[in-house]
């Protein structure tokens, strides 16, 4: 582990390499799991101001669901998280043509509607935060609908915190993240 700040940090997140691989998966990840992507407090807020914006981004089935749960639940762990259709995929869900899997939060922002890009936790995907009372665990979350993101990240050679760079720097800022970079070097020249 290592430790920057607040924020302590899994080796695995130095060391294993991931990149989504869309063509293989179709984004499967947004409809596999027991619940819904897990929100931050002020994303819950977040998710009630938009939601009139997105609406009509998203399909019957989500609109459905979100208007009959809310546009966030408690799961049985008590943690918040997105609602979820029929027991599957996210409310938030679209597919393109293709059958692909789309945000249709990230395409409303994508689009100007709003400026809010999507879940975070959905962002820093494979990474998992847990928060503690006096300090943030960042942990690779190894999932096997995600195999085929392990084996184009090991291809590439993307360790996972260079694939999730826009996201970490989203929640923690560039000053973290140029930390986490520096340590990222001199704990792979060690390993070596």
């Amino acid at each position: 582990m290592i430790q920057i700040d607040d924020k302590i940090v899994s080796e695995d997140i130095l060391e294993k390499n991931f990149v989504c691989n869309l063509s293989k998966c179709k984004g499967i990840c947004c409809v596999e799991g027991d619940s819904g992507a897990p929100l931050d407090l002020d994303e819950t807020e977040i998710l009630q101001e938009i939601y009139p914006k997105i609406k009509d981004y998203l399909r019957p089935e989500g609109v459905e669901a979100i208007e009959k749960q809310g546009t966030h639940v408690v799961d049985i762990d008590g943690d918040m998280v997105t609602p979820l259709v029929n027991n599957q995929e996210c409310a938030y869900v679209i597919f393109d043509e293709k059958g692909y899997t789309k945000c249709g939060i990230e395409k409303a922002y994508e689009d100007g509607v709003i400026d809010y890009q999507k879940p975070i936790s959905c962002h820093l995907y494979p990474i998992r935060i847990t928060k503690y009372s006096t300090f943030d665990a960042l942990n690779y979350d190894k999932w096997d609908v995600c195999k085929d993101a392990c084996t184009l990240g090991e291809e590439l050679k993307v360790p996972v915190y260079k694939f999730v760079k826009k996201p970490l720097i989203r929640k923690y800022g560039d000053k973290f993240y140029e930390e986490l970079s520096e340590v990222a070097e001199v704990w792979s020249k060690n390993q070596k």
